[in-house]
């Protein structure tokens, strides 16, 4: 018995040795290849990572879905889909930092939070060094600070959509007998760049005649976003108008107004078109809208990223004919000037640059319909 012990003891020794050690560089085992990298059927995605959850984006989400199928994205390995946000900068960094470790993200398209959040631009960066596609959409990063953080932005000039809500409000107010009074001008954050641009633009086209009275943030809390509107009426008595800036300031401050009787002093001029703003206008609470149009950012997104991926440059040079030159990396996608069907106090305003449709409320819902939308 011994002696058989000594020899199987002796023999599993080898075998141990033999599995466990290796010449001298010898490279190591290769284990078997696991899931495909690229995702299921070797597809690739582009991601759109919004900066929170409004029914703005349901409007862009729309426009990826057509833009996918005139792409024919599906015959090229290709998804496009959108990643919705939770409102802060920490929720974006995060997403971007979690598609850089996912090797199956072809091109990520993000609406920029707060234009000068070095972490942010830090992630871009990161993704792009990695091969990815990234652009800007609705929101871009400071330019003056991290332009190269991104080689194109899609989506509405800012500073231009600002000026013409200025000039609408302006237009009213002097219908209304107005030459003068404050102003507040409401966002969801006021370092968020869309939102500056926005409110500078306005400020400079409603005329030193009327005082920016205040900028208040909510930072995305539609709770907060109504007590600005009530804190605002009970700081500055001499309010003339109100503005939204943000899709949902809209619908906040039709109803506060509403709530504290003052639509009789208070003209209400927005940005964006939620379903519940577009209710409100058509009972005579909100004077104008200027409305961007996200269904075409998402097909326009799609476009680019798929351009990018697949080097084609004759579709960037069409999209950015200009690139090279100040602004050349901007393509825009268009304003809507939205009024009341019945007795409109503005009427078509000359913007330079803005290129807008001036468009009643009633055709402004048959152009959504037609896209089965309700928001814009």
């Amino acid at each position: 018995m011994g002696s058989i012990r000594s020899f199987l003891l002796t023999g599993l020794l080898i075998t141990v040795v033999a599995g466990c050690s290796q010449p001298p560089g010898t490279p190591a085992a290769v284990p078997p290849p696991g899931p495909s990298a690229t995702g299921p059927g070797g597809t690739k995605r582009f991601v759109f990572i919004t900066n929170g959850d409004d029914p703005f984006w349901d409007a862009c989400n729309a426009g990826l879905v057509e833009g996918a199928k005139r792409a024919g994205l599906a015959g090229k390995g290709l998804t496009a889909a959108m990643d919705k946000g939770n409102g802060t900068a920490q929720g974006q960094i995060e997403k971007l930092r979690q598609l850089a470790s996912q090797p199956d993200v072809a091109g990520v398209a993000i609406s920029v939070i707060q234009a000068e959040n070095a972490a942010i631009v830090d992630e871009m960066r990161n993704l792009a060094a990695k091969g990815v596609k990234v652009i800007t959409v609705d929101g871009d990063v400071n330019r003056g600070m991290f332009r190269d953080a991104r080689p194109y932005y899609i989506g509405t000039d800012n500073i231009v959509g600002g000026r013409l809500l200025g000039a609408a409000a302006k237009a009213i107010l002097v219908a209304r007998g107005r030459a003068s009074g404050g102003y507040v001008q409401f966002a969801g954050f006021t370092d968020n760049d869309n939102a500056r641009a926005r409110m500078n633009g306005f400020k400079e086209a409603v005329g030193d005649g009327f005082k920016e009275a205040d900028r208040m943030s909510d930072e995305m809390d539609l709770a907060r976003a109504r007590d600005n509107v009530r804190t605002a009426l009970v700081n500055h008595p001499d309010l003339v108008a109100l503005v939204g800036i943000w899709a949902y300031n809209a619908p906040a401050i039709a109803e506060v107004v509403e709530e504290r009787k003052a639509r009789d002093r208070i003209t209400t001029v927005t940005f964006d078109a939620q379903a519940v703003a577009i209710e409100r206008m058509a009972a005579g609470q909100i004077d104008a809208m200027v409305v961007q149009n996200p269904f075409e950012m998402g097909i326009q997104t799609v476009r680019l990223l798929l351009a990018m991926q697949e080097g084609d440059d004759a579709t960037i040079k069409e999209m950015f004919p200009n690139a090279g030159q100040p602004d050349g990396d901007i393509h825009t996608t268009g304003l809507r000037l939205i009024v009341p069907d019945s007795d409109p106090l503005v009427k078509p305003v000359d913007v330079p640059g803005s290129g807008h449709e001036y468009l009643p409320l009633s055709k402004f819902r048959a152009w959504l319909a037609t896209y089965g939308l309700t928001s814009s």
